[in-house]
């Protein structure tokens, strides 16, 4: 296809783009709103080794993967719901925790969500007093040298919304509508292919010059109706 007819079927059929893009836009804003808000709280455990020894820091390293997955369990998720006097259930407590560790920096970061920011904080607070606790007095039974320090490095968190995001779901919803309308645009060119609209069309599908074009046809005014005029003995004729 060349420029120009490019150009028409933007002009002929852009408006499906811009509509798909709008409409996306508008739909996915409407439904942001209708979702219940979710809010995240995190908080940092350091876990730093007791000496700057290369093989204690290697140890640390990999042993925080452990305490990761001994965070992740039903049992510990108990223990914070019984501490923070908090109404859920231990499994869900769990499907909306989320416990990473970060070996560059000795820390683990414990984030919880919850549609109440207050229950989420206090949740994430949780898990990291229970991981306190729980290393503090296994560590208390070891070489001072041989120790891996844990301490939570702020107790002073907050929460954010994370969900819904209107803003950010109205822009995926008019991407998502330009996808759309570029589709449907596609769609409705490719079951017009077969129709020549233009010379140079023409001249590509059929391989041979066009001479010569019939112009479209317009509608002629129409013509005068005929007057009648008294003739000589009364009756009437034309003109």
């Amino acid at each position: 296809m060349t420029f120009q007819e490019y150009w028409r079927v933007i002009r002929k059929r852009g408006w499906i783009v811009l509509a798909a893009m709008l409409l996306g836009a508008m739909a996915a804003f409407g439904i942001s709103y209708l979702q219940k808000a979710e809010y995240s709280a995190a908080v940092d455990v350091s876990t730093v080794p007791a000496r700057p020894d290369w093989g204690l820091g290697n140890t640390a390293k990999d042993l925080m993967r452990n305490f990761t997955a001994n965070l992740k369990t039903p049992e510990v998720a108990s223990r914070v719901i019984a501490r923070q006097q908090l109404d859920m259930n231990p499994y869900d407590l769990l499907a909306k925790t989320q416990i990473e560790p970060d070996s560059s920096t000795f820390t683990i970061k414990i984030q919880v969500r919850n549609a109440d920011g207050e229950v989420a904080k206090q949740a994430a607070l949780g898990f990291a007093d229970e991981f306190y606790e729980e290393r503090t007095a296994y560590y208390a039974q070891q070489d001072k040298r041989d120790r891996i320090e844990v301490k939570i490095r702020s107790r002073d968190i907050g929460y954010e919304q994370i969900a819904p995001k209107p803003r950010i779901n109205a822009i995926a919803g008019a991407v998502l509508g330009l996808i759309l309308g570029v589709g449907i645009v596609l769609l409705l060119t490719w079951m017009e292919s077969d129709l020549l609209r233009t010379p140079a069309a023409a001249e590509r599908a059929l391989g041979v010059p066009v001479l010569a074009a019939i112009p479209r046809a317009t509608k002629n005014k129409e013509a005068p109706q005929p007057v009648a005029q008294p003739g000589r003995l009364g009756a009437p004729k034309t003109a």
